[in-house]
């Protein structure tokens, strides 16, 4: 692996320890990420914090969406409510792997959460996930009142390829016209197919996330229809870089992380909807590289999540927790 004089000096022991998550062997590689987190989810304690598993009706034909739901032990009125999506290229991961930052949410924040068990690829292609995802965005809303959540602080968020299929709710939610959403959370989104950045282009043997499991990420989503980067049918809801118009979106926080792949289309993102009159808050995080958020412990990571918490507080009018 190439060495990168930039990285955070706390960041680098994990580089030693690291697994490599190759996605030319999916099967091979949702094994390995699960190990990787399996020690963060054995030390969870969920005091003060209620889980539910629900189950969103499936849109058309399709199956039943799991959801879980994180709720303070004793809510007070109608909560804001993050849905939020995990990462893993659309092919790996878990709704469970990301419990620890649901927790953290509701405990920080005293926010509900919805974290969605979205199909992956490529077994199921686009628009199973998304339409998973909106599934479960659709049923939160409905049942608002039986859930205590406020429908008008509904936030969705999501990391990494979770990040890219968040943006791509909040664009068919915008388009659709039925379920306000009030803040987007993108963190370090997996957003276009086309992988023409120059950090895309440039990181083929990044930490955790380089250009060829990008490469292979995408097939995988995008199905066997999908003839590549000059594909003029992938859908802005598969890839949300592809929108000409993201004009009328909530606002948004979206952040990066310097030695990632993503990081350039990240913050072309979110330029775009500057552009298009959106507010947005974007960090580039120094020194970091796609999920180095797993070394919690590092300065970085802590601003990182510090940041994240805050703009999502701000973003769903939330008072803080010494208001």
């Amino acid at each position: 692996m190439t060495t990168f004089p930039q990285l955070d000096p706390e960041l680098a022991p994990a580089l030693t320890v690291l697994p490599n998550i190759d996605f030319a062997d999916v099967e091979s590689a949702r094994r390995t990420f699960d190990t990787l987190i399996e020690s963060q989810l054995a030390d969870l304690s969920l005091d003060g914090v209620r889980v539910r598993e629900l189950s969103a009706p499936g849109l058309g034909g399709d199956p039943d969406v799991g959801i879980r739901f994180f709720t303070p032990e004793s809510p007070r009125g109608p909560l804001p409510v993050l849905l939020w999506i995990h990462g893993g290229g659309f092919a790996i991961g878990t709704a469970a792997s990301t419990d620890p930052f649901c927790v953290q949410v509701v405990r920080e924040l005293g926010f509900a959460v919805a974290s969605v068990e979205y199909r992956l690829a490529p077994e199921t292609p686009f628009p199973g996930p998304l339409n998973d995802c909106y599934s479960a965005l659709t049923y939160v809303h409905a049942h608002a009142t039986d859930l205590g959540v406020d429908t008008s602080r509904i936030a969705v968020g999501g990391q990494s390829a979770g990040g890219g299929l968040a943006a791509g709710t909040v664009l068919r939610a915008r388009d659709e016209g039925v379920i306000p959403v009030a803040f987007q959370l993108l963190e370090i989104p997996e957003l276009d197919d086309r992988l023409t950045s120059v950090s895309m282009t440039d990181f083929v043997d990044t930490p955790l996330w380089h250009r060829p499991n990008a490469i292979l990420s995408w097939k995988f989503y995008l199905g066997e229809s999908y003839t590549g980067p000059e594909d003029p049918d992938v859908s802005i809801y598969a890839a949300p870089a592809r929108a000409t118009d993201l004009s009328g979106l909530p606002p948004t926080y979206l952040c990066t992380m310097e030695l990632d792949p993503l990081r350039d289309e990240g913050i072309e993102y979110a330029l775009n909807l500057l552009r298009a009159g959106v507010s947005v808050e974007l960090h580039s995080f120094p020194g970091t590289f796609h999920g180095s958020g797993l070394v919690a412990a590092a300065e970085v990571s802590k601003r990182a999540t510090a940041e994240a918490f805050g703009a999502l507080r701000r973003g769903l009018r939330a008072p803080s927790p010494a208001s």
